[in-house]
């Protein structure tokens, strides 16, 4: 089978971007991917967005994208799997390339989050829960992510405090990356006497929803141009899996079997163990998931993905570096956009374009994203190739 690799890379800025609309924001990580990539014209593109429809009030993003790009005639969809959304249109440009149906695909994430403000962006998160049995009572994405928390607090008899070390890992890591939202030092004082959003979590352990855009390029190796200078990225890996989509409905609240399985499939595919990658990019929107996708990949025992981030000690000097470039928590969490932004750093710290935040040793990667509380989760190994 063909090596299917990352051909272009690009992104924007992520921020409150009031001053641009959501098709020009995706043209510009567009252009930036396309002149990366040397030139090459995809024959397939898939957009990334969950909240268009609600908050831009704009839907058909295939279409208007591609146009807008320059791509028309090519094949052109939306992908939405909630903040999976990212991911699932990876791997399907994935299958789309190794398959042979297209000799390059695009994939875009684009979200604007900022547009609207208060009750009419909780109500567009709360879309990706169970409408009739849990957004229907009032629940929220951040309410249901603080449910999980106060249940493992519960069961594995832990304090708030120990999650400090995922968003103070990934504020520290932030500081380096000239794309992100947030770019200062997190202390432990600060993270305990943060505000509470919903009770345990409060404002630190919860990712800023912000507008971004971000755009990846996958071609197979022997179609690269012959001009092409980049250093190589392959995707070894790509899986797919889903939970039950109410948390009602789970037998184990704490268990992310979605998140487990992909991990597992996407590993087997790429024929190694977890524990041979370099880093995670992992899905910290809430400190709670970091802790347990961490646990799901196998990294830590059940109830002690907290253990792993004590004192700030996850960072691009430990032994498992997460959240390189400052994760949803540092760089922001542009919606749909940000599973794309996931693959697009760790193609860069593959490329050994990492700059400050650039790992020691970075030749394999595991990226993953989850939709809603792992009702969805799909993640990819990606590896540096040796010539």
């Amino acid at each position: 089978m063909s090596d299917v690799v990352i051909a272009g890379v690009g992104m924007t800025e992520v921020g409150e971007h009031w001053e641009i609309s959501l098709r020009d924001l995706a043209l510009l990580a567009v252009q930036e991917t396309l002149e990366d990539a040397g030139g090459l014209r995809p024959g397939a593109l898939y957009v990334a967005n969950i909240h268009a429809p609600a908050l831009s009030n704009q839907a058909h993003l295939g279409a208007l994208i591609a146009d807008y790009a320059g791509l028309t005639g090519i094949e052109a969809s939306t992908i939405e799997a909630s903040g999976a959304s990212g991911g699932s249109a990876l791997r399907l440009a994935y299958m789309a390339v190794v398959g042979g149906a297209v000799d390059a695909a695009l994939v875009v994430g684009v979200e604007k989050m900022t547009d609207k403000v208060g009750p009419d962006v909780e109500t567009a998160q709360a879309s990706s829960l169970d409408a009739d049995y849990e957004a229907a009572q009032g629940l929220t994405a951040s309410g249901l992510a603080a449910l999980i928390m106060q249940r493992y607090m519960h069961e594995y008899q832990v304090e708030h405090a120990v999650f400090a070390g995922f968003p103070i890992a990934a504020h520290a890591n932030g500081m380096h990356n000239p794309k992100a939202m947030f770019r200062s030092k997190l202390s432990a004082e600060g993270y305990l006497s943060a505000g509470m959003v919903n009770p345990p979590l409060n404002m630190f352990d919860v990712a800023p929803a912000a507008d971004g855009a971000a755009a990846v390029l996958l071609t197979r190796r022997e179609l690269l141009p012959a001009h092409f200078h980049h250093p190589l990225v392959r995707i070894a890996g790509s899986a797919s899996s889903n939970d039950r989509l109410a948390l009602h409905d789970r037998p184990d609240l704490l268990a992310f079997e979605a998140a487990r399985k992909s991990v597992q499939r996407a590993c087997k595919q790429a024929g190694i163990q977890p524990g041979e990658v370099d880093f995670f990019e992992l899905w910290d929107a809430y400190s709670i998931y970091a802790a347990l996708s961490l646990e799901a990949a196998g990294f830590a025992e059940r109830g002690m993905g907290w253990s792993l981030a004590q004192n700030g000690q996850i960072s691009n000097d430990s032994l498992l570096p997460i959240s390189t470039f400052g994760g949803l928590k540092a760089r922001g969490n542009p919606g749909g956009a940000s599973g794309v932004y996931q693959v697009v750093e760790a193609a860069l710290q593959l490329r050994g374009q990492a700059g400050a935040n650039q790992l020691a040793c970075a030749e394999r990667g595991l990226v993953q994203s989850l939709g809603g509380a792992a009702a969805v989760a799909v993640t990819h190994v990606l590896e540096a190739v040796k010539l």
